[in-house]
């Protein structure tokens, strides 16, 4: 690992590197748990694969941002340790598959070289900060959100208040009322507003999320001033860190958690936090996030004709936009599947090199935006995009399918969704081709329940799923129907309609628009489902339930030639529970070691608060030793009051509970950050000796 250690100029990030390396070597001697290393690795980036021995690692790109250095580095460092693939996903990051896992310390230091991080982009952590791609550029936007969600990222980048949270936390920035970041199935959504003075704002919508449950969110800010962002989001982590459910996992997201205490309450827990917060106020630089230069004017043939002319006016129609900035247009790539092999990447940067700004923007239905490009521009290049097989048109369009991975790669995929997305857009293409004009209605797919897909929030959803037929598994999508984006933080889920082979998904389809063509007129297609009624579809796609019906193909996925079988594996979206003794007490030590230096270095919110997880470490390692468990923070600290203080067990000045949440009734200054640090010093010390002396009795 020599190499990166001496290259690297950021002595945190190689620090973080060089402890992944030495963590993988514990792990592969025996010395670290499996669950308690999946936890470390995944805060890494590192996820595991269906494909036992290989890993795909994620690369964390705020808001999609990524520039042409940026992109072939990607590429190479695919090529080196991966497949040669890069994925696009709807969460505006990068995923590289089929990676060894003794090799993700140098890919990380390889990728760090042009400022590209792993870092808290799986796990429960802040996850990739989104917004919406058109940030900066969008004609109809208050303010760009850029730099605020910039600033997000960077703030909770590795902050001691969101390292080990019980579940992940999503956050996105849309550009405007539209709400194309879809600010309603987010922890935290953020909406631009301006006040009556013309003050910067945002409108936060709070606790929505998708997954086999979803929740729409909840308004509780109708404006928050921009420099209250920052400590607004530390308050909220520091309510879900504490309160938040860590041993069910499915109900360990802060959707649950406004379920189980109610959103006065939780809202209320959080204004108790806001004297703890390293800051009260937390001006943004908006210029944290420049808008990419223009490419310059070149001369262009003045002979030059569209290769295609009637091809390039529907590309004209449906993949370009005018920016803000008068003369310059934006310009969607759609990219089926969200894939594109390594060395078409590179032929990519430099056929639109000399045409657009050197800032790409991955969107949330797994597509790119390129941006400034001058009204000269736009037919050089079509033809270059046209010649590489990136101009496709129908750009978000009901053409434009999301999808996840599915069965390709992920450990939880029941069907093969990527390849059920050709399908439909194939079926749309060749039938309906009007409709690839039409913006209104989303596709999405998902190859589970869980959503990466994104299918709760489509018009028309599909999710993997099975059904048993004359004492076989079939494979089978679950219908979505009705859900989308309404606008200004209001949104709707799609409604679980009928079952149906994954075979006929295809006849699903052409069965929904036939009769949207016939009886919608002119309505919306939310319109046109509310007066409907769920019920007149599961009429009319009931025929295709039928498993009376099947033929031996419809008992294999699409893109398999084999027999369905529903081989699903553990999933590690979110972490893992760890909950060994000697576990706790080891990662107690390590958690005092970064308290004391980010003590010295004059850190005093960080100092703090990795004091508050020594203690809570330290309680729960004692109760788990007595076989007691808690399922929050809260409920360590109470229960080690009720079975280790009140009994006289442990003997403390007042209560357990009094002493830990001291952390929310003080201000964060050298002087509560010193006496909160030799108090859990002292606490960590004597408890550990007990134990020991425990074990050794």
């Amino acid at each position: 690992m020599q190499s990166f250690r001496t290259e690297l100029e950021n002595p945190v990030v190689e620090k973080d590197i060089i402890d992944l390396e030495q963590k993988i070597r514990a792990f592969r001697e025996g010395k670290i748990h499996d669950e308690k290393f999946r936890s470390l690795r995944l805060a890494r980036g590192v996820y595991g694969q269906r494909q036992p021995g290989v890993q795909m690692v994620r690369i964390k790109l705020p808001f999609g941002k990524v520039t042409f250095k940026q992109l072939l580095r990607i590429a190479d460092v695919s090529d080196e340790y991966g497949s040669g693939n890069l994925h696009l996903t709807t969460r505006q990051d990068i995923q590289i598959h089929y990676v060894s896992l003794d090799r993700t310390p140098q890919l990380w230091a390889e990728l760090e070289r042009d400022d590209i991080t792993l870092r808290e982009a799986c796990g429960n952590t802040v996850r990739n900060v989104t917004s919406s791609p058109d940030a900066g550029i969008n004609p109809d936007e208050l303010f760009d959100v850029s730099p605020y969600a910039q600033a997000t990222f960077a703030y909770f980048l590795r902050n001691p208040v969101c390292q080990e949270m019980g579940r992940k936390i999503k956050i996105s920035f849309s550009a405007n009322a539209k709400d194309t970041a879809f600010s309603y199935i987010h922890d935290l959504g953020f909406i631009p507003k301006l006040d009556d003075q013309g003050n910067r704002g945002f409108k936060v919508m709070f606790a929505g999320g998708l997954g086999a449950q979803p929740f729409l969110a909840s308004v509780v800010k109708t404006f928050l001033p921009e420099d209250q962002l920052i400590p607004y989001t530390e308050s909220v982590l520091r309510v879900f860190d504490r309160y938040g459910e860590r041993s069910n996992r499915n109900k360990a997201r802060m959707k649950y958690l406004v379920q189980k205490l109610g959103l006065e309450e939780v809202t209320r827990l959080i204004e108790e936090e806001v004297i703890a917060n390293k800051s009260r106020t937390y001006p943004i630089n908006r210029d944290l996030v420049p808008l990419p230069e223009a490419p310059p004017e070149i001369a262009l043939d003045a002979e030059l004709k569209p290769a295609d002319p009637v091809h390039y006016q529907q590309w004209l129609d449906t993949n370009v936009f005018q920016q803000k900035q008068a003369g310059f247009y934006g310009v969607y790539l759609k990219i089926p599947v969200g894939d594109i092999k390594t060395d078409r990447a590179r032929l990519l940067v430099e056929a639109i090199r000399p045409y657009v700004a050197d800032e790409i923007r991955i969107t949330q239905n797994q597509g790119l935006l390129l941006k400034f490009v001058r009204a000269n521009g736009l037919l050089p290049l079509y033809n270059n995009l046209l010649e590489l097989g990136f101009a496709v048109s129908g750009f978000d369009s009901l053409a434009d399918v999301t999808t996840c991975p599915g069965t390709d790669t992920c450990n939880l995929g029941i069907a093969n969704s990527m390849s059920l997305a050709v399908v439909l857009e194939t079926v749309i293409q060749d039938e309906f081709p009007d409709l690839i004009y039409d913006k209104d209605i989303k596709i999405k797919i998902s190859g589970c329940m869980n959503s990466c897909g994104q299918h709760g929030l489509a018009h028309i959803g599909f999710h993997g799923s099975s059904v048993k037929a004359n004492g076989q598994v079939v494979p089978a999508v679950q219908v979505m129907l009705g859900g989308g984006t309404v606008g200004d933080g209001e949104g709707r889920v799609a409604e679980r309609v009928i079952k149906v082979p994954t075979k006929r998904a295809q006849y699903v389809l052409r069965t929904i628009l036939e009769d949207y063509q016939l009886h919608a007129a002119g309505k919306s297609f939310h319109e046109y489902y509310d007066f409907s009624g769920k019920d007149y579809f599961y009429q009319l796609l009931k025929p295709l339930a039928d498993l009376t019906t099947l033929t031996p193909e419809e008992y294999v996925d699409w893109g398999h030639e084999e027999t369905f079988q529903t081989a699903i594996g553990v999933g590690e979206c979110a972490g893992v529970i760890v909950d060994l003794v000697a576990t706790l007490l080891f990662e107690g030590e390590e958690k005092l070691l970064w308290a004391r230096e980010a003590f010295e270095a004059g850190a005093w919110s960080d100092a703090i608060y990795h004091a508050y997880s020594v203690y809570v470490n330290t309680a729960k390692a004692l109760l788990l030793d007595k076989g007691i468990s808690a399922s929050t923070q809260i409920g360590v600290i109470r229960e080690f009051d009720t079975n280790f203080v009140i009994t006289g067990e442990v003997k403390l000045e007042g209560t357990f509970s009094d002493l830990v949440l001291q952390i929310n009734k003080n201000e964060p200054g050298v002087e509560f950050a010193a006496a909160y640090l030799k108090g859990a010093g002292e606490f960590y010390q004597e408890l550990r000796a007990k134990r020991e002396a425990q074990v050794k009795a």
